[in-house]
């Protein structure tokens, strides 16, 4: 089983690109397969680590490694797949047909209890398909025959997916969720057939990703080495098969006492932590009281910061950090309420920072943070309670995981599929009104703001009757294009006129980081001679992927 489960991340690996070219709009980020990639590569490297092979073990690493490293919706359903599918298994020393029925139905009702509203036709629809096959074949005897027709079935499930979501059958694809998912089950398949097992090194799934035990990365280019308070970044993990939730309030509570910036994430027996404190040793001492400990890693952090102000004597004093919106994990005052916002930017951080955001994780499309980014975000910000906005459909499951993973303070996910939306709700929060009717103000603020994301296609297509031909301009309004065409300006025009009447009042331009100031000022004043009666504001986004992301309120 970890043979399959280790082959099985590889080969998606392998596949991830293809995956991600299955995406239904054809825009530059397309990420479910890098998504599942990261998810499954986070339990990959924790199985790899383990130094125990018994079914108990293996089955927490996948578990707590798959979840802790869910990113993006496919991500966070993947990983309650495996999460579900290990809860059956993990205290078998054999496994029956029809323990891998139960496993499978274990697991698709994982799934869907982690979807606020499900649709047929995604990944989902392929699992549920093959927890059907499963049990109906719970009584046979021979377990090949058994996995060939559940993957079989989730294979025919796969194509009939374009006949359950009409935009897949207009873009001329399957599901990519779902793909990605029988991909991992034909490895498993083949390994279970006898194929040879090749796993070698787990590859690097991309700079930047934090596969697996994940580093906390903060800028301090601007802290002066002694304003360090506790000098040693201590990271480790803790195999506790007997810690409870009363313990690691003590051991929090003891770290706590020892430094700040403070990350303590227990699953199922697996404790991981990460704490700056001037005395690595006390907090390893007290770890080994609860269990034996892995991935022991420990920086002196006060030594790296002369190096790296060594490094950039030559850069400019003034220059701002290359990942935008990583704030520094300075303790601050307590307060009541805080904000973590996410975004790709370093102008949309800004702003977002002056609006009074604690904490700016760096994502969106094509790098969606963790579960585990997003908990490790809010640790850092000291107050009660913590309003998570995600700006992105896809980001908005992770910060919902992460709500239910901390429980020393209440996280209020406010769900903003955009930036627009984002800003749109911080401005509308209300101090003198409690955080949960903040929650419903914004949420019922939410359809004030249409947004316009510009970018291009990397294909050619049609959808909802629209045709798209590759290297396109394209402007999208929700889930449908609402102008397309070879000249930038002109497509950017047409989509503000569909999405502006007589009751519009404010249009906001932000550009991205492939847009010259000078091109920005010229849109801008051209929307102000088509949208007289609107005010036209410009603001430098300085995001990837969308060369303007437009709010019409």
């Amino acid at each position: 089983m970890k043979n399959m489960f280790l082959s099985s991340a590889c080969a998606l690996n392998e596949k991830k690109e293809w995956i991600n070219e299955l995406n239904v709009f054809p825009v530059p980020d397309g990420d479910t397969g890098t998504n599942m990639t990261m998810t499954i590569m986070s339990a990959a490297r924790e199985v790899q680590e383990s130094t125990d092979d018994d079914m108990e073990t293996l089955c927490k690493a996948i578990s707590s490694g798959s979840l802790r490293g869910a990113r993006g919706n496919s991500g966070v359903i993947l990983s309650q797949l495996l999460r579900g599918f290990t809860k059956t298994v993990r205290e078998l020393e054999i496994i029956t047909v029809p323990d891998l029925a139960e496993a499978f139905q274990r697991a698709t009702e994982s799934a869907f209890k982690a979807v606020m509203m499900p649709k047929e036709g995604t990944i989902l629809t392929v699992a549920k398909e093959m927890a059907l096959k499963a049990e109906e074949l719970k009584d046979t005897d021979d377990v090949l025959h058994f996995a060939s027709e559940v993957v079989r079935t989730g294979d025919e499930a796969l194509m009939h997916t374009p006949e359950l979501l009409p935009v897949l059958k207009q873009a001329g694809v399957v599901d990519s969720g779902g793909q990605g998912l029988m991909v991992i089950m034909h490895e498993c398949l083949d390994i279970l057939q006898g194929k040879s097992v090749n796993i070698g090194t787990l590859p690097v799934v991309g700079a930047g990703d934090h596969a697996g035990n994940e580093s906390i990365h903060v800028d301090t280019s601007n802290l002066e080495t002694s304003d360090i308070r506790f000098g040693y970044c201590t990271e480790f993990i803790v195999d506790a098969p007997e810690f409870t939730d009363a313990d690691e309030a003590d051991f929090r509570q003891y770290l706590e006492s020892l430094g700040d910036s403070l990350v303590l994430v227990a699953d199922d027996g697996v404790v991981k932590v990460h704490v700056h404190t001037n005395d690595p040793g006390l907090a390893i001492q007290r770890a080994l009281g609860y269990g034996s400990l892995s991935s022991i890693k420990i920086d002196n952090m006060r030594l790296e910061h002369e190096e790296r102000l060594f490094k950039n004597m030559d850069t400019s004093a003034g220059r701002k950090p290359e990942a935008a919106g990583q704030t520094e994990a300075v303790q601050q005052p307590k307060k009541d309420v805080g904000f973590v916002a996410v975004c790709a930017g370093e102008g949309l951080a800004g702003i977002f920072e002056d609006l009074g955001a604690d904490q700016v994780i760096n994502g969106g499309q094509t790098m969606n943070p963790s579960t585990e980014n997003i908990i490790s975000a809010v640790k850092n910000v000291n107050a009660d309670t913590v309003f998570v906005l995600p700006n992105n459909k896809n980001i908005i499951l992770a910060a919902s995981q992460a709500a239910h993973m901390v429980e020393d303070r209440k996280i209020l996910v406010v769900p903003s599929c955009t930036v627009p939306e984002g800003i749109f709700c911080m401005m509308a929060y209300i101090p003198d009104l409690s955080p949960e009717d903040n929650l419903e103000e914004m949420k019922n603020e939410l359809g004030a703001v249409k947004t316009i994301e510009v970018t291009y296609a990397i294909r050619d297509t049609v959808l909802n009757g629209v045709e798209v031909h590759k290297d396109d301009y394209m402007a999208l309004s929700g889930s449908a294009i609402c102008a397309n065409g070879p000249d930038l300006m002109e497509t950017v025009l047409e989509a503000v006129r569909k999405n502006t009447d007589e009751d519009s009042s404010v249009i906001t331009i932000y550009y991205g980081e492939d847009v010259a100031p000078e091109d920005a000022e010229a849109l801008a004043a051209m929307l102000e001679k088509e949208c007289g009666d609107a005010e036209v504001e410009l603001h430098y986004g300085g995001q990837p992927v969308y060369y303007y992301i437009i709010s019409v309120e």
